[in-house]
């Protein structure tokens, strides 16, 4: 294949997962005119139109939707061997496109990223946090970080260590209210509870049990896991985490965990890159970064209540 061809197969996939010919040419450093001349050259050379176009927006015509998969895989491929071959001759440098689930990365990525960056000065990251399960190839995402069991994928993954689940409250909330000692108990207590797509979501334990919703008087209710947190510190309720969203406030003093005679749930955190990445030097040493970042977590880990 012609580096020439290549290079106009990289223009369309880029632009069709920009969305745009202005998005995918911000994305590529060109002007949009060369991406269209480029994507209308690959369609001459194919002889098949790949991209409907309009005044307002591009959509893939069916050949296009068929070339997109295999013209995606070949632009992988090839990135993969082109920064392999250069990773072996150099540190690791360039953008690394890192996905991550948003309390994940507020909370334990984010204080530790200007570590990562001073180690490896070369590297230009690009973190995106949300909680969407997206298509690493499909976005160009080199890592994605997620909490919780697996289901089939093509991805590789990689098991970085687990969080568990804890309950706590401000000290001054159980001054005023007492402190639950059994799992009926949080009838009695107000509950501060994070919405997920619109619905609250339950307190879970590792036996599968929940209070029924209607015994839990649910007194703020948020899908931002920081809004919850502030919450508790002000005496609002209880809050049910992970271990490592409230680790500083109980190691400050400002809330205090809770037991409640059950044991608490442990989801596995993995990160997870296509195939074609898996060699790339950026990539492969920010997951060793990450796989650093549990094994200190595991070992300075209190027990649990």
């Amino acid at each position: 294949m012609a580096v020439d061809t290549l290079t106009s197969i990289e223009f369309f996939v880029t632009t069709v997962q920009a969305g745009s010919f202005a998005a995918g040419a911000k994305r590529l450093g060109v002007t949009a005119s060369a991406v269209s001349r480029r994507i209308a050259r690959l369609e001459d050379e194919l002889g098949v139109q790949l991209l409907a176009r309009t005044t307002r927006s591009l959509r893939l015509t069916e050949d296009g939707a068929a070339f997109l998969d295999r013209g995606a895989r070949i632009v992988e491929e090839y990135r993969a061997a082109t920064e392999t071959l250069k990773g072996a001759r150099k540190a690791p440098a360039g953008a690394l496109r890192v996905d991550a689930a948003v309390v994940l990365g507020r909370a334990l990525l984010g204080p530790r990223i200007a570590d990562f960056l001073r180690r490896y000065p070369r590297i230009r990251l690009e973190l995106t946090l949300r909680d969407q399960f997206i298509d690493p190839v499909a976005e160009g995402v080199d890592v994605a970080v997620r909490i919780g069991e697996l289901g089939d994928s093509a991805l590789v993954a990689r098991r970085l260590g687990e969080i568990r689940t804890v309950i706590c409250g401000s000290p001054a909330y159980f001054r005023r209210h007492g402190r639950p000692k059994r799992l009926d108990d949080l009838a009695r207590h107000a509950c501060l509870g994070f919405l997920r797509d619109g619905r609250p979501t339950p307190y879970r334990f590792a036996e599968g049990r929940l209070p029924p919703a209607a015994d839990v008087e649910a007194r703020f209710h948020t899908n931002d896991t920081d809004l919850l947190l502030h919450g508790a510190r002000a005496g609002l309720g209880l809050i049910y985490s992970f271990d490592f969203h409230v680790e500083d406030a109980l190691a400050r003093g400002e809330l205090e965990a809770v037991a409640l005679g059950e044991p608490s749930l442990a989801y596995p955190v993995h990160a997870l890159y296509p195939r074609s990445r898996h060699l790339l030097p950026r990539a492969r040493v920010f997951v060793d970064f990450l796989v650093e970042l549990f094994e200190a977590r595991r070992k300075k880990a209190p027990a649990s209540p």
